[in-house]
């Protein structure tokens, strides 16, 4: 009898068979269970994107985005300068050099990504004089312009930045701001004059839209916030620019008066809000959101632990209490998760931290119609590579869903940038 499968029981076949092939009779160890991996950075100079949620390939997925520097393992100093360039992987993996910051992190290096709706330029953070600001460059003409604040996340359609205080979060989370430069409200706890900025990303005209006071004023479990230590971290747009995330975070205090100093761990909570910054809403309340992903204009997949439930990745509905398990069972672990592109979502790109006692860390996909999960690899990762200059996978993927980019030290090259065909398994 003929018949046809429909999209999905073609997926769903598919995402079995290879499931089966990476899990199955095969050593869980066999390299020939994993799609190919090609290393496109290369030593004696050190090679990483950083984050998982920016554009780190150009419109045509033929040059991909990278930081460079001569070190590793400890903190940047102020006067630290890393260079930034992309690969041409038309042409043989060439670096190309595009220009240089000394504003930068291990975890999300300068924030460098392609600017949306443009085929030619990308944008970083940078510092002058006495300011956090971004460049804008042409990588065709190698024109570049400067704006006045540094950006954090970029709207779709590429004319508008979200941001933060980089000085702030790097006093409150070292590693995830910049150093250099002071917190112009280092005494205050919810100042009135820091928090999340909109920016032109044409004329760099700015302005203040939620500020920490607005958000300490918001109770927390029927608790004030405005003698915690707030910030800001963690923003990104949705897809049709509509709103935002922004995690709101806060810290203890080592006791009153002017010397009083955020001390201990941090607790959050995730609001969403619009890019007028008006209509801020409490979507997480429970203290515990991690990574998060929008996977359309309404909702967002997000690692947390609501009251009474598990830990796990939940699927929100914004503007709402809806919420259900992602991956029960096979996502139980927290990671940096993003929809494939041309999958119609059906496809969650994610990884693991290094495993306690072999290091590995191991990329997968996870097929959401049939609670399939794919591993991509196991790349280890060696004990140094810890604390704020550890090196995650952070995957991300190319425009048309057919490869992955990872960050990793596996090579023994330190850390470089590795591609991962992951084409036959989402084609």
């Amino acid at each position: 009898m003929a018949f046809q499968l429909t999209r999905r029981q073609a997926l769903s076949t598919l995402a079995t068979a290879t499931a089966t092939l990476a899990h199955g009779h095969l050593s869980a160890r066999s390299t020939d269970a994993f799609p190919p991996v090609r290393t496109i950075t290369r030593g004696p100079k050190y090679h990483w994107f950083g984050y998982y949620d920016k554009r780190e390939f150009d419109p045509t997925d033929r040059f991909v985005l990278s930081n460079e520097v001569d070190f590793e393992h400890r903190t940047p100093r102020a006067d630290d300068t890393i260079r930034l360039g992309m690969v041409d992987t038309g042409d043989g993996d060439k670096w190309i050099e595009l220009g240089s910051t000394s504003t930068w992190g291990w975890q999300q290096g300068c924030m460098l990504q392609w600017r949306p709706n443009s085929d030619s330029e990308i944008v970083w953070n940078d510092c002058d004089r006495d300011q956090n600001v971004c460049r804008v460059m042409n990588v065709r003409t190698r024109r570049m312009r400067t704006l006045p604040r540094p950006i954090y996340t970029l709207s779709n359609d590429g004319q508008w930045a979200i941001t933060a205080d980089f000085s702030r979060i790097q006093r409150m989370r070292p590693g995830y701001g910049y150093v250099g430069l002071v917190d112009p409200c280092s005494r205050q706890r919810a100042p009135e004059d820091s928090g999340v900025w909109k920016m032109n990303m044409d004329t760099g005209e700015s302005k203040l839209i939620f500020s920490l006071a607005d958000a300490a004023k918001i109770p927390h479990q029927g608790k004030s916030l405005k003698d915690k230590w707030n910030y800001f971290n963690h923003l990104l747009i949705n897809p049709d620019d509509s709103r935002f995330i922004v995690l709101h975070r806060w810290r203890e205090s080592t006791g009153i008066g002017p010397d009083a100093q955020p001390t201990g761990g941090f607790t959050t909570r995730m609001f969403t809000v619009g890019m007028d910054g008006a209509d801020r809403i409490i979507l997480d309340p429970s203290g515990f959101t991690s990574h998060f992903i929008w996977r359309d204009p309404r909702h967002v997949c997000a690692w947390t632990k609501p009251a009474g439930k598990k830990a796990a990745f939940y699927l929100f509905q914004d503007q709402s209490d809806r919420m259900e398990v992602v991956g029960d069972g096979l996502m139980t672990f927290n990671g940096h998760n993003t929809y494939v592109p041309n999958t119609d979502n059906e496809w969650i790109l994610n990884d693991t931290y290094p495993d306690n006692q072999t290091r590995e860390q191991k990329p997968y996909l996870f097929h959401v119609p049939t609670g399939r999960r794919v591993e991509l690899g196991r790349f280890h990762s060696p004990p140094i590579y810890t604390g704020e200059w550890r090196c995650d996978t952070h995957p991300r993927c190319s425009n048309d869903g057919r490869t992955v980019s990872i960050d990793s030290p596996h090579t023994r090259e330190g850390r470089q940038v590795h591609l991962i065909d992951i084409s036959e398994i989402v084609s």
